[in-house]
């Protein structure tokens, strides 16, 4: 299937490795120019080679601290070289685990400007030039601890619930001028961060990583975790001209898809190109941000008494 990509721009952040770079490989394969960025130059270097080997398209490495003003610079006038942005997908590593008793004001202003101001900075700096194109891209790789908080995740749980509700009201605005913003919420992924985080638990429950690593896996419906590269198809499709309609949420685990609500044209496309490991929820939303089929049962019984009362 065309995604209506080719010749497109696109900035993806922390993509040396990971769901960011299956992202970038994912549009480098749809004929995408993309500028990838990331700290670390070799790990980096070495993934713009790959990317250029397998699709032939041109893609720029800048290694640089995304957080820094100066690191925001460079990616951006990398990217002014190739053409205007067109996409912009923000991903940063996920803050450490651990207990919130041992987290002083840096950790978390560190983990806030990482996953919530950072994405919010590159989005101020590239959405009017989208505005004025009527036409972009944006998607935030979060965490599916924004709708279900992993007890170890609390810096993550906050900075990138954070950025969830900002996006909410952006992605309202922008809607009506051919510019989508929508989060990805990953499950569990096959990545470092994945095992990093288990690591953690592993720790917390005086059990070894595989053992925990084989009664998470257990949880999923495939009963397994979910390959990058399948999550780089969920995003983009979430960057096509088929999801012209796609905005705010769309949550990524491993299991088999949901059907995509209000668009009829949009809802088998993304069939026929998400991988059936990927469940999509909501991509075709006009609800209101916060509705309370979002909660749990038990409170949404409550809420429907407390409105139905005098």
């Amino acid at each position: 299937m065309d995604l209506g990509l080719r010749g497109k721009h696109a900035l993806v952040c922390g993509a040396s490795k990971g769901l960011g770079f299956a992202c970038a490989d994912a549009l480098a394969a749809e004929g995408v120019d993309v500028v990838i960025v990331a700290r670390g130059a070799e790990a980096l270097e070495k993934a713009a080679a790959g990317l250029r080997a397998r699709h032939g398209r041109r893609v720029v490495a800048v290694a640089t601290d995304i957080t820094k003003p100066e690191g925001r610079k460079a990616a951006l006038d990398a990217v002014a070289k190739l053409g205007d942005l067109d996409i912009l997908v923000n991903n940063a590593g996920g803050p450490p685990p651990g207990n919130f008793r041992d987290w002083d004001r840096d950790a978390w202003l560190a983990a806030l400007d990482a996953n919530m101001l950072t994405p919010i900075e590159l989005i101020k700096a590239t959405v009017d030039g989208m505005i004025a194109r009527k036409w972009g891209r944006i998607i935030n790789i979060t965490s599916g601890a924004v709708k279900a908080p992993i007890d170890v995740l609390g810096l993550s749980n906050g900075a990138r619930s954070g950025l969830t509700g900002f996006i909410a009201g952006l992605a309202r605005e922008v809607a009506q001028h051919g510019v989508t913003v929508n989060n990805l919420l990953p499950g569990p992924f096959n990545t470092d961060r994945l095992f990093k985080t288990m690591e953690g638990a592993a720790q917390k429950a005086n059990l070894t990583v595989d053992e925990v690593a084989q009664r998470r896996a257990a949880l999923n419906p495939s009963r397994r975790f979910g390959d990058p590269v399948e999550f780089g198809a969920a995003c983009a499709f979430l960057c096509s001209r088929q999801a012209r309609t796609s905005r705010r949420r769309t949550s990524c685990s491993t299991a088999a898809p949901t059907p995509a609500r209000s668009d009829p044209g949009a809802a088998p496309a993304m069939a026929a190109f998400i991988p059936q490991s990927i469940t999509a929820t909501r991509i075709f939303d006009d609800s209101p941000p916060y509705r309370s089929d979002c909660t749990r049962p038990q409170e949404r019984r409550h809420r429907r008494v407390r409105h139905a009362s005098p």
